[in-house]
């Protein structure tokens, strides 16, 4: 598999690690094996970036110009790179039924005449990047909004209502559109009555209009694009943009936004934004006090079950005990399923996918014991894609409490003077609030955090979790991204990942 592009600065690298996921999804959907999906998702990766900054695009490098934001773009690509892989002799390896749609005349409308592709295509192509990106992060890829806000850069109080104006004028330009495709008469007789029903919420379509609708491809791809109420604009742009399989990734991608942002939450509790002062100071004093009970419980246990005498060394391990952030909230000491092997060394540039339904499916328990994974990743010289331990320079010893936390650090891309990683976390406690935190070997430092806010003190980092992101179910899992820089000499994996002051094994 070719290497994918280097970013050019922080900005592009963290791009890459938001679209990368959307990429492996739908290659994944396209073809029929893990290997062959990321190889094809490598592949499309490489194109469609090389396509973004030869356009232009306004989140890329270079003047702004109408192009599609850049993760359907990157989507494209992938459709574009099945198609060379049919004409080259390794269809064998795509989904049977994607081969039998690319050599169908409903694959060569993408890319025939621009009149006749599909209208969501074109009117989504019409609209400024900008607006763009925000209806598609926003309808397909299914994010709440505060953190479409976050990511665009736009006032997370006004993008409720700058979405709305983003529907109103996407839907204009696909009316225009529509009016500007070839059609025969009495798809000409019918437009004008189709704008009108589309319009109203609680129009009823007449009769005639409803059995045309059934029997005309570019009239009903037309009335899902107009009709923005009922929830229908989602499928309409996954299927009229993606074209095949548009519709099982448009589901894909729901659920993985249920696994990030924790299954069962609420959408109007997102939307909500930060919490009123006054709960989270009286959430976070009531958090504080109960952790400090159970904690002197523990210390007074501890002390009474100690023979007279102790040893220094359990003197040490008691005191690097104490190092270790106080839990937000009661609870079962958190520990890891199990520590991944580090001999996994993530020495491809390639960005890797955040926690979605296919990641959780994909991730193996292991086995190994403990103390492997940190000892190996001292000797490596650069980062791995390991499983968070205790063992290590300064971590404490001797607990051998159940695992029910397991924590996979993969590094995204490295550079002369930085990099990026980003870290996943599976639980199989429910969190109603989470902060991570592990040390460095090497004085890496980190400089920018994203689903996360960042705290370093010398080589201790610790992530606490977005409001947005705080609600983890049982067996769930949460992803966040960063980007840092080392003194490239070394850049050995992180240890002593601990999970609300309690550690992941």
């Amino acid at each position: 598999m070719p290497d994918l592009p280097t970013p050019q600065d922080a900005a592009e690298a963290a791009l890459f690690t938001e679209c990368w996921d959307a990429v492996l999804s739908y290659a994944d959907l396209c073809t029929s094996g893990a290997e062959s999906a990321t190889e094809l998702a490598g592949e499309a990766f490489a194109l469609g970036i090389q396509e973004a900054r030869s356009a232009g695009s306004g989140l890329m490098r270079g003047p702004a110009r109408r192009v599609l934001p850049v993760i359907p773009l990157l989507l494209t690509a992938v459709r574009t790179t099945a198609a060379a892989w049919e004409l080259a002799g390794r269809g064998h390896r795509l989904d049977p039924d994607l081969r039998l749609w690319l050599n169908s005349e409903k694959a060569a409308r993408y890319h025939g005449m621009p009149l006749q592709r599909p209208i969501a295509l074109r009117g989504l192509r019409d609209l400024q990047e900008a607006d763009a990106a925000l209806l598609w992060l926003a309808e397909v890829e299914a994010l709440p909004l505060p953190v479409v806000a976050r990511r665009l850069g736009l006032d997370p109080t006004a993008v409720s209502t700058e979405l709305a104006q983003v529907r109103a004028l996407f839907r204009d330009r696909c009316h225009r559109s529509h009016l500007d495709t070839p059609m025969d008469a009495e798809c000409r007789s019918y437009a004008r009555l189709l704008d009108a029903v589309t319009r109203s919420p609680a129009a009823d379509t007449p009769e005639d209009l409803s059995r045309h609708l059934a029997t005309c491809v570019q009239c009903a791809e037309a009335a899902a694009c107009l009709r923005l109420a009922g929830g229908g604009l989602p499928a309409a742009l996954a299927s009229g943009v993606i074209g095949w399989g548009g519709l099982a990734y448009l589901e894909r991608r729901r659920r993985a936004a249920e696994v990030r942002l924790g299954a069962g939450r609420p959408v109007a509790e997102l939307e909500a934004g930060e919490p009123k002062e006054g709960a989270s100071k009286a959430r976070l004093v009531r958090n504080g006090l109960l952790a400090a009970a159970v904690l002197l419980s523990l210390v007074a246990l501890g002390v009474s079950m100690m023979p007279m005498g102790g040893s220094g060394h359990d003197n040490a391990v008691r005191d690097d005990a104490d190092r270790q952030p106080v839990a937000d909230h009661p609870g079962p000491t958190l520990s890891s399923a199990g520590a991944h092997p580090s001999g996994t060394s993530s020495t491809s540039a390639r960005p890797t996918a955040s926690s979605t339904a296919t990641d959780a499916r994909d991730k193996n328990p292991d086995t190994e014991p403990q103390g492997t994974a940190s000892t190996t990743a001292g000797n490596s010289p650069a980062p791995t894609r390991s499983s968070g331990s205790g063992a290590g320079p300064g971590s404490g010893s001797g607990t051998t409490a159940p695992a029910s936390c397991d924590v996979t650090y993969d590094l995204v891309n490295q550079w002369p003077d930085g990099f990026q990683a980003t870290v996943t976390v599976t639980t199989t406690k429910a969190l109603d609030a989470w902060r991570l935190a592990w040390s460095y070997r090497d004085g890496q430092q980190v400089t920018q955090m994203w689903d996360a806010s960042v705290a370093q003190d010398g080589s201790r980092v610790t992530a606490t979790a977005a409001d947005y992101n705080k609600n983890v179910a049982a067996d769930g899992s949460f992803t966040f991204g960063f980007l840092g820089t080392w003194n490239n000499s070394r850049n050995s994996a992180p240890y002593g990942f601990t999970l609300n002051g309690a550690s992941c094994k």
